[in-house]
């Protein structure tokens, strides 16, 4: 099936543009100790990290709903999306290294509104949740047993996909049942970005 195209970028005002810069240079610097991005990236960090996180912000739902990012390292696309949105996040990493550059992020940019989960996702405590990503995390069979944990009533997930993405899809849809629809990335011809709701999981016929 063709993706659909994504909706037009969300504009940036100077005081979201002045927080994504100052991320960008934490991240950078940290990046020198840990590894938070891939080295290759680097010089190309707005498009590949920054860019890829902000085109997921219209296809969020409406509303003032908490999001939860799962595994999420650099804050890609978790706290990019608190910074865009001003919206209750939640950051779920069970790296401490990483946990605490989320932490001073969070910290540095005055994000109060962001809570960092240093543990692992089984063992996170999260309010139900309007919206869950994650990206380079998982399956997506995994990923959907997180969502249908995880999300509240009518909430949806997005997760990002490289190349496997249709192959993940046909071995998820067995297990489970829920209302799909496909994005093109715009940052990464191989990309798709899924978007799921209604997500059930599917019992075995005897």
């Amino acid at each position: 099936m063709i993706p659909h195209p994504l909706p037009d970028p969300m504009p940036l005002d100077d005081a979201i543009r002045a927080r994504l810069d100052a991320y960008v240079e934490l991240l950078l610097r940290w990046n020198t100790r840990i590894n938070l991005v891939g080295r290759t990236t680097t010089d190309q960090v707005w498009q590949r990290h920054i860019e890829d996180s902000l085109q997921l912000v219209p296809l969020l739902p409406e509303g003032a709903g908490p999001i939860g990012d799962l595994g999420s390292g650099a804050g890609l696309p978790g706290l990019v999306l608190a910074i865009a949105t001003g919206r209750p996040t939640h950051l779920v990493e069970s790296d401490r290294r990483k946990a605490a550059f989320l932490n001073e992020a969070a910290a540095r940019l005055d994000l109060a509104q962001v809570q960092i989960h240093a543990t692992r996702i089984e063992e996170a405590r999260l309010p139900p949740l309007a919206v869950l990503t994650a990206r380079a995390l998982a399956p997506l069979g995994t990923l959907l047993a997180y969502a249908h944990r995880l999300l509240a009533p009518g909430g949806i997930a997005l997760f990002p996909k490289g190349r496997m993405a249709e192959t993940e899809l046909a071995e998820a849809q067995p297990a489970w049942s829920f209302t799909l629809d496909r994005f093109a990335s715009r940052t990464d011809p191989e990309a798709t970005i899924f978007r799921l709701s209604d997500i059930r999981h599917v019992q075995p016929q005897a």
